[in-house]
């Protein structure tokens, strides 16, 4: 191709250069054809590269299994069913079906896994895209977690989804017909297709209220070693700055705790560095507002913990970004070493590996 647009570009040249050398009466016109010409070959060559980017960029955007998906949200559907009421294999049906297994575009862009729509009362963020009708609204979370809790909300503060409640929390069959007969989705195989994925992936072992998930072994350490967590009373003392702050040291790299006053902005001018480095090394939004408290590395977390702390038990009200400060290990890594999507929030009781 480059080939045969060289020898055209040559050609083309040739001939200005001759209608100039000739003044050809209609050269000025002829010359503005050639480069109109030259400009739409340019114009076509930077789309149809762009499309290449754009296809190589979908082709590469990694996809999680229905059987990840029901790892990742399980201990979340069977919290909201302990909490409201609805069957957690009917929560994970829904999702898997709503959201194709957390692959789809409302849930990649929109952290939305049930499809639902902003209606007249939201007062959240939006998404916008092509559903039953053109241009249409979506609800849009922060986290895939406020997808489930909205969810459950959804149902349970509906009057026309009340009947429900009156259904065994085990017969996941009569709350797929159910949901239907409420309207919940327009599709008329919407039942059938909800039992179908209850049956495929056994998920009505999880509406069994007592139901203990299997040990799960991410990490090859002892309990002992798993229960002994990090705390920030093991931070090593480090060098006391010239402005009098003390400093500590975890997993090798620098950090300091706020205290009251601390801005990042402040903190940025004490340590001769960038704000944008603060919020990179801490894996932070530039609306964060610092905590007296807070761990603040000043410099970028390392991929994997102390060879001390392969993993760490999650436990009630952590993230996993207090959970990367903790170990100083920056939180897209534990993200991507426990094959969990961005933003998921896992359940107290949970093993993470973090090297």
């Amino acid at each position: 191709m480059f080939n045969e647009y060289s020898q055209q570009s040559f050609v083309q040249k040739s001939v200005i250069g001759e209608l100039f050398a000739t003044k050809h009466p209609l050269h000025l016109s002829l010359i503005l054809e050639i480069l109109r010409k030259l400009i739409l070959n340019i114009y076509v060559l930077c789309i149809s590269l762009f499309l290449m980017l754009l296809v190589a960029s979908a082709q590469g955007q990694q996809r999680i299994s229905t059987e990840q998906y029901i790892d990742t949200y399980r201990d979340v559907a069977i919290k909201k069913m302990h909490e409201y009421g609805i069957p957690a294999s009917i929560t994970l049906a829904q999702g898997i079906l709503e959201s194709g297994s957390g692959n789809s575009r409302l849930a990649q862009k929109a952290n939305n896994h049930f499809g639902i729509k902003c209606h007249k009362e939201w007062t959240g963020k939006t998404y916008y895209m092509d559903d039953d009708e053109k241009h249409e609204c979506f609800r849009k979370y922060k986290h895939p977690e406020d997808s489930y809790r909205d969810h459950s909300l959804f149902l349970t503060q509906r009057g026309r989804y009340s009947f429900l409640f009156e259904i065994k929390i085990t017969d996941y069959e009569a709350w797929a017909k159910g949901l239907k007969k409420a309207g919940y989705a327009t599709n008329p195989k919407y039942p059938e297709l909800l039992i179908r994925i209850v049956e495929k992936y056994n998920l009505s072992q999880y509406d069994n209220k007592n139901y203990q998930k299997t040990v799960e072994k991410p990490v090859r350490v002892s309990r002992k070693k798993e229960i002994a967590s990090m705390t920030i009373d093991q931070f090593k003392k480090d060098e006391r700055y010239p402005s009098g702050r003390q400093l500590f040291s975890n997993n090798g790299k620098k950090l300091l705790i706020a205290v009251k006053g601390d801005t990042f902005n402040n903190l940025a001018k004490e340590f001769g560095i960038y704000t944008w480095q603060l919020y990179k090394y801490n894996d932070l939004n530039k609306d964060y507002v610092l905590k007296v408290g807070d761990i603040i590395y000043l410099e970028k977390k390392k991929r994997k913990a102390d060879k001390q702390h392969p993993g760490h038990e999650v436990k009630q009200g952590e993230t996993i970004r207090s959970i990367s400060q903790l170990y100083g290990v920056r939180e897209s890594r534990i993200y991507k070493m426990n094959n969990l999507p961005d933003g998921i929030q896992v359940s107290a009781g949970k093993v993470l590996k973090l090297r």
